[in-house]
C-alpha cells in the first residue's frame, strides 16, 4: 500500500462529525491506530500528539486517532485529556482492514484479536507515504513530527 493512493473511507468522528478521507486532500494526515481508549499506553500516545498539535498544524497536517471503541467512549476519552483532534470510531473495522492493523495478540496468556498500534502518513495528494507498525509509544509523536517536517 505504501506509495499508493489510499481508498477513501468514511467513519463517525467525535464532535458530531463524519470523517471522509477525500475531504482532506490538500493537507497531510496522521492517522494513528491504537488499541483502546483510556488505557495507559493509548493515553500517553494521545497526550504526546496533543502536546505537538500546534507544530503539526503549522505543517499543514491534521491528526486523527482511530480505534474500535464507540463514539461515546471516544468523546469521554477526548474530553478527559483535552485532545484538540478528532477520534474516529471504527467499530466495523473498515479502516482497520484497509490498513491491515488487526492482529492476533497475547493478552494475559490468551490469544485475542486487536489493533496493532500503527501510524500512517497520507500526503496532501492522498498518497500513503509513510507507515510505522508495532509502534512503541515513547517519543513516537516526536518521530512522526520530525518526518512531517521533511515534507
Amino acid at each position: 500500500m505504501l506509495n499508493q493512493t489510499v481508498t477513501s473511507f468514511q467513519l463517525p468522528a467525535t464532535s458530531g462529525l463524519t470523517f471522509q478521507l477525500s475531504d482532506y486532500l490538500g493537507k497531510n494526515l496522521v492517522l494513528y491506530f491504537y488499541p483502546k481508549d483510556s488505557t495507559p499506553g493509548c493515553t500517553t500516545q494521545g497526550v504526546q500528539f496533543r502536546e505537538a498539535y500546534a507544530d503539526f498544524k503549522d505543517c499543514n497536517t491534521e491528526i486523527f486517532g482511530i480505534s474500535r471503541d464507540t463514539i461515546k467512549s471516544h468523546e469521554n476519552f477526548k474530553t478527559k485529556f483535552s485532545f484538540p483532534f478528532e477520534l474516529l470510531s471504527d467499530t466495523e473495522e473498515v479502516a482497520c482492514n484497509l490498513f491491515n492493523v488487526i492482529k492476533m495478540k497475547n493478552m494475559y496468556g490468551k490469544q485475542v484479536r486487536g489493533i496493532e498500534r500503527s501510524t500512517f502518513i497520507i500526503d496532501k495528494n492522498g498518497l500513503l507515504i509513510k507507515e510505522w507498525r508495532g509502534v512503541k509509544v515513547e517519543n513516537h509523536a516526536a518521530e512522526v513530527l520530525s518526518f512531517i517536517k521533511t515534507l
